[in-house]
């Protein structure tokens, strides 16, 4: 029964096998990264603005080009307008008064007219062409229609007014203007990028911790469940030395206490990984209560661990999304210096119209359309408007020396930043080294204790001692381990290369 007893807790000792995960989702660290990337709404948000600043950049460059427009209008006025007086007006328009003589000499009696010596009885014809009708001559008709024609063409029908106009506007120079302000737009869509590739790390960044956490939690259950064994089996095996008289009820009872605790270790462990794993869910954008099971749950560590290359500080710099972003904001400034100059410097810009217009103005006024173009070349020279302008170039120019000065400083941060995760780096991978070394005599240390409580050699708190140990081995060495894992995933991020390389 000894050699049996013994072989128990040698195996005890052993990670417990996985448990069934037909039913589970398995999912490797890429996958849950790929799934936060797709899922998270603040990754979103980040690409909208990466396409905004794509168009952009698309309309700077649309002021290279012709600006073209088209104009229409029409207007209904209650008068016409007239180019005569009111009062010469108003005689064309009443013409001459019948029962006076329209050109000099002739009268009128009764229902006889005399013209030059014609005569014209009642309603008939005299002679010619020149009729008496209703007392009034026919030459008095005539030049009433004259005198309305002539009315008529000084007035101009404005009652309805139609006008419309074609324009088109290139501009010639600028002052460097519409340059600096596409390149500028040039410059912040690779912001916007910048910015989405620091958002895209830091969440692989977040996924890590939550991932490793994880793996570490469930570890842990797992040793907790084994240390919970190894002190149930203890405590059978006690209470059989119990009834033999080998053991006392006092040493049954601190068995039952530490198999206890043991048991509210693993209820905790539990939980803890439950919660993990939700939180997992949530980062991957899957429901809080999906039934997920890593990868990496049941991988044993090792004790070869691969270190990080050492990157040079351009490749860094290169790299890291905030010290492009800052070097991004430099240049722009020192674009946003250019366009404010640029209001110093004459702007020059050539043009040209068509313009037709209902009445029509050429030839008369008529009520017909009729147009006309034009081309020119315009011209504004800035004088002085307060040193308004100049006021604005220094203030692009100290704005760009600030953000300078913040990207000296970033550098200086990551630079720091970089060399002390990489010692972090170091010495986790030593400390998981201690930590094997160590795991390796607390296992031995537990087999030679166990073999001598069943010989009866060895108190029972001794053996009490070896598990504690032998538990603690485990906890430090998965500790070290998981700290490797974080650290690497921290160092990388440092550097600016944390999982694949951005999506274009």
């Amino acid at each position: 029964m000894k050699k049996k007893l013994t072989l128990l807790y040698i195996l005890a000792g052993a990670m417990m096998l996985p448990p069934n995960a037909d039913a589970q989702q398995i999912l490797t660290l890429e996958q849950c990264r790929e799934m936060a990337l797709s899922s998270d709404p603040a990754l979103k948000a980040t690409d909208k603005k990466r396409e905004m600043a794509e168009y952009d950049r698309r309309t700077a460059m649309a002021y290279r080009f012709p600006d073209i427009s088209v104009v229409g209008t029409y207007q209904y006025n209650s008068r016409n307008l007239s180019l005569l007086p009111e009062n010469v007006s108003d005689f064309l328009q009443n013409g001459i008064p019948a029962g006076r003589t329209a050109t000099g000499g002739p009268t009128a009696i009764g229902d006889q007219t005399t013209i030059r010596g014609q005569t014209a009885i009642g309603n008939q014809t005299a002679t010619g062409d020149r009729t008496t009708i209703g007392g009034q001559t026919a030459i008095g008709d005539k030049i009433n229609g004259i005198m309305a024609d002539i009315d008529e063409a000084f007035t101009l029908h404005t009652h309805n007014v139609f006008a419309g106009a074609v324009n088109i506007t290139q501009p010639i120079f600028t002052g460097g203007k519409i340059a600096n302000a596409g390149k500028m737009a040039e410059l912040a869509k690779e912001l916007s990028e910048a910015e989405y590739d620091a958002g895209r790390q830091e969440i692989i960044l977040n996924v890590d911790r939550a991932y490793w956490q994880t793996v570490s939690i469930s570890a842990k259950k797992r040793l907790a469940g084994n240390y919970a064994d190894l002190l149930h089996m203890m405590e059978h095996d006690t209470e059989i030395l119990e009834k033999e008289g080998m053991a006392t009820g006092s040493d049954v009872l601190a068995v039952k206490v530490k198999a206890n605790e043991a048991d509210m270790l693993y209820t905790k462990a539990w939980n803890g990984l439950e919660l993990s794993k939700m939180l997992l869910c949530k980062l991957c954008g899957l429901d809080l209560d999906t039934e997920i099971v890593l990868a990496d749950e049941d991988r044993e560590p090792g004790p070869t661990i691969e270190d990080v290359p050492v990157r040079s500080k351009d490749e860094i710099f290169a790299s890291r999304p905030e010290i492009r972003s800052l070097d991004l904001a430099v240049r722009i400034y020192d674009r946003k210096t250019a366009v404010a100059r640029a209001d110093m410097m004459p702007q020059i810009a050539l043009t040209g119209n068509y313009i037709i217009t209902n009445p029509n103005m050429f030839h008369g006024y008529r009520n017909s359309f009729g147009g006309f173009f034009n081309i020119g070349v315009t011209m504004k020279i800035p004088i002085i408007h307060g040193l308004e302008a100049s006021q604005k170039t220094k203030r692009a120019k100290a704005e760009a020396e600030m953000m300078r000065y913040s990207l000296d400083e970033a550098m200086d941060m990551v630079t720091l930043q970089v060399s002390r995760l990489h010692k972090r780096m170091e010495e986790a991978i030593e400390t998981t080294g201690i930590a094997y070394r160590n795991l390796e005599s607390a296992e031995e240390n537990l087999r030679t204790a166990t073999v001598g409580f069943n010989e009866g050699v060895i108190t029972s708190n001794t053996l009490f001692a070896a598990q504690t140990a032998w538990l603690q081995a485990h906890t430090g060495y998965l500790d070290a381990w998981i700290d490797v894992q974080l650290s690497r995933s921290e160092l990388l991020r440092a550097e600016g290369c944390l999982g694949e390389t951005p999506r274009k």
